[in-house]
């Protein structure tokens, strides 16, 4: 009986955690001390955007970037003075720790300054992507 219960316990948390976890996936937000973070195009191997960068952290085993990459591309391509930079995090590891990228896809919205105006880890939807670039530009 005891384990039963302990059973449905960690189902329950589990259950819990998941729940929490899709709710939050993918979600542009303000990270606290926003602003405080600037990427330059040498950081970032390759020029920023006149009005806005939208970059992409990545990784060569990760499935949910390769539809980020498509969403991001598709979004840029229809902003004019923005563009889309993928990083590869594997082979950025000093940029990865100091950004706390803990996850891929991790995607940063740069207004043409270099500064950081909206994160997201997961997969945004293109909607909140748009919505983002609203603040940047």
């Amino acid at each position: 009986m005891t384990g039963l219960v302990v059973c449905l316990v960690v189902l329950a948390a589990a259950g819990g955690f998941g729940a929490v976890r899709k709710a939050r996936d993918g979600r542009l937000r303000v990270r606290d001390g926003g602003g405080a973070v600037r990427l330059s195009a040498a950081e970032l191997g390759a020029p920023l955007g006149e009005r806005a960068t939208l970059v992409q952290f990545s990784t060569s085993f990760c499935q949910p970037c390769r539809a980020t990459r498509r969403t991001l591309a598709e979004v840029a391509g229809m902003v004019e003075g923005v563009v889309h930079v993928e990083v590869d995090a594997e082979s950025q590891l000093e940029l990865v720790r100091r950004l706390e990228v803990l996850r891929t896809p991790t995607v940063l919205v740069l207004d043409a300054s270099g500064r950081v105006v909206r994160r997201a880890a997961g997969q945004p939807r293109k909607a909140d992507v748009i919505a983002a670039l609203g603040e940047a530009v």
